[in-house]
């Protein structure tokens, strides 16, 4: 659940009172973590009546028409722009498109808590990949040691020691291509459409409706039509799309608004523990020790490659306090002035993908 997010300046978020405040943004802090969390199950649940392309179409429908309802409430319009809608148009491929595919494909093969855990591995391809990208994301050994640690949590859920016995190799492969997409995609976005004077709600709307147009033109060459409509599947592509996609992604961006990238970036922590509790108890998915050890692995990785250098006291600021995919200050910005973390999951879209932050256009993942 991968969306972009604009500069524009938005309506301030008016402050609320003390109780209130920390009430609100703590309850919407759950349900995005349990949305998310959850999103793996609605998949797994999708796909056996429907085709992956399919659930991964009926996903974009449904997230789109959300954005649409909440666009046409606040009158807000489509981008403009041939290069804008061209940067949409890779945007909407590498954040939602291709990750939800290959998501949908993997549980085919792959247990749905497999899954949640591999998604978590996003800021750790993330951190690997700005080093290269973008030059003025520089490392430190914190950093580089939570890469390796993350990787080795991986290896662990895999059970290599094993030889990898039990696991289906191309579906851990499409759930490890699908959480590396995000990453490319928060690249990209980053390079091309950060300063964007259209609102996030514009630009998370028209990515959408481009991803929503690229399974629709693929979904029909690769699948038959349904024999016929399974309830409970169609309900779960429903909640996957309107609830995970569509209202999540607006959830996010409130939270960032209102308490700061940094608090609800640890949103992340939270979706591959519920993934897991999820699938266990409602799917009945085998649970051997590897899976939740080499998960907190993972986490402490993740956790780490998002760490920030101190600030130094001589000089008054901060010292490249880039994350993986965004520049979110370590302190929580105020809102509508810094982007999620590339930790905050996709996603979807990610992350996925809310309301206001018009320091620069970045994207956000869930799953």
């Amino acid at each position: 659940m991968s969306t972009v997010t604009a500069s524009s300046q938005p309506a301030p978020v008016p402050p609320a009172g003390p109780g209130r405040r920390q009430t609100h943004w703590r309850v919407r802090f759950a349900f995005l973590s349990l949305i998310w969390g959850f999103s793996f199950l609605f998949i797994k649940v999708g796909t056996q009546s429907y085709a992956p392309f399919q659930v991964t179409l009926g996903r974009l429908v449904f997230g789109t028409a959300v954005l649409a309802a909440v666009m046409a409430v606040k009158r807000e319009r489509l981008p403009r722009g041939v290069r804008t809608w061209a940067h949409l148009a890779v945007a909407g491929f590498f954040l939602n498109a291709l990750p939800f595919s290959l998501f949908a494909y993997s549980e085919l093969t792959i247990p749905s808590t497999l899954a949640g855990i591999c998604n978590a591995t996003s800021p750790l391809w993330g951190m690997g990949l700005s080093l290269v990208a973008l030059s003025e994301d520089r490392p430190t050994r914190v950093r580089v040691a939570g890469l390796g640690l993350g990787f080795l949590g991986v290896l662990t859920v895999l059970g290599a020691w094993q030889g990898f016995r039990g696991l289906d190799a191309t579906g851990t492969a499409m759930a490890l291509l699908a959480s590396l997409s995000y990453p490319v995609g928060w690249i990209y976005v980053r390079r091309t459409l950060a300063g964007s004077s259209e609102s996030h709600l514009s630009l998370t709307g028209g990515q959408l409706l481009l991803a929503t147009l690229q399974l629709a033109v693929v979904t029909p060459v690769f699948t038959d039509l349904p024999g016929r409509l399974s309830a409970l599947p169609l309900l779960a592509i429903a909640a996957l799309g309107a609830l995970g996609t569509g209202l999540a992604m607006l959830v996010q961006y409130g939270l960032v608004a209102e308490v700061g990238p940094t608090t609800a970036q640890m949103v992340t922590y939270f979706v591959p523990v519920i993934a897991t509790a999820a699938g266990v108890a409602l799917l009945d998915e085998d649970l051997t020790w590897s899976t939740p050890v080499g998960a907190v692995i993972v986490l402490a990785g993740a956790a780490l490659t998002q760490a920030r250098p101190k600030r130094r006291a001589e000089t008054g600021g901060t010292e490249g306090g880039n994350t993986a995919a965004g520049t979110a200050p370590a302190d929580g910005t105020a809102p509508g002035t810094a982007a999620v973390d590339a930790a905050a999951a996709p996603a979807p879209v990610l992350p996925a993908d809310d309301d206001t932050r018009p320091a620069r256009s970045e994207p956000a993942a869930t799953a």
